[in-house]
């Protein structure tokens, strides 16, 4: 089971941040929170319940598309995979697909195919997973590089590393996603993993190498909080912060931000999942489509 996140005093917001970071953070908002409309009317039910209609046939296309009998799974995380694990579990309850090993991304997803009657195992044990599905927050067209852990609701320790692991060992990956998030020019957060010790030299860099397209913030465990995590930062159970580095301006080259993340010292890993086989599943007006990288373009209707 995956480690409850634990609140870091000695890891803190009261340690003085550089001159520069906390001039350029301070009266920061994150871009997603300025643009949010405010009194906006709640979507209404029939909305939602044809959303999740079409996140349905997403999942169940995913499952006939790319599942056959004696696969090994690696089952993802968010509301399409788990749609795509209960529809898994009962086509095997139906007997058209048998032998199925599912590799659950979280432990709520474990719990998911477990109550589903599929087998599972873990990444550790060390199965060559022939496929894996999951969400994606965000997809750049063309490329169908993505984005996966950007920070939700709920409280806990992000699951995100175990599921990238989990999609970059896999064969094949397919992303489920509805229409919006398959974008030509990604902007918004993407989540990066940083060693503790010394994080805010680690923060300062990423600041000064996106400097005018991205804030940076550390995230916190609970609730919200400025730049620097509020009293009580996120440390998953290794110890990490996690920064949210907040586009403001569309990425032209997803990849390009991945790789250079990878080389600041001090950052362990980040969100985006690129150079694998990966494959588009978008639920769109009243209708699926499976797009790969020679194939990664929606006509406009």
């Amino acid at each position: 089971m995956e480690g409850v996140a634990r609140a870091s005093v000695a890891g803190s917001s009261h340690v003085r941040l550089p001159q520069r970071w906390r001039l350029r953070q301070r009266h920061a908002v994150p871009s997603s929170a300025a643009r949010r409309p405010r009194g906006r009317a709640v979507a209404c039910a029939a909305s939602a319940d044809a959303d999740v209609v079409h996140l349905f046939d997403a999942a169940k296309l995913t499952v006939d598309e790319f599942v056959t009998s004696g696969m090994v799974v690696g089952l993802g995380s968010g509301a399409a995979s788990g749609l795509a694990v209960q529809y898994l579990g009962t086509r095997l309850r139906r007997g058209s697909l048998t032998g199925i090993v599912g590799v659950p991304s979280s432990a709520t997803c474990a719990s998911e195919a477990e109550k589903a009657g599929i087998k599972i195992s873990s990444n550790d044990e060390g199965p060559q997973i022939d496929f894996a599905f999951t969400d994606a927050d965000i997809i750049e067209e063309g490329t169908l590089a993505a984005v996966i852990g950007r920070r939700k609701i709920e409280t806990g320790e992000p699951s995100f590393i175990q599921e990238k692991g989990i999609v970059k060992s896999a064969g094949k990956v397919a992303f489920i996603i509805d229409n919006d998030k398959y974008v030509n020019g990604v902007e918004g957060s993407i989540p990066v993993l940083i060693k503790s010790g010394n994080w805010i030299d680690t923060a300062e860099e990423i600041d000064d190498l996106f400097l005018g397209d991205a804030e940076v913030w550390r995230r916190p465990s609970i609730g919200t909080a400025g730049p620097s995590g509020g009293d009580f930062p996120l440390v998953t159970k290794e110890g990490y912060h996690i920064l949210d580095v907040i586009f403001t301006t569309p990425i032209k080259d997803l990849g390009k931000v991945a790789e250079d993340l990878e080389n600041i010292v001090g950052v362990v890993d980040h969100g985006i999942i690129c150079n694998t086989t990966s494959y588009a599943v978008v639920a769109s007006k009243g209708e699926v489509q499976v797009l790969n990288q020679k194939s990664s373009v929606i006509p406009n209707t």
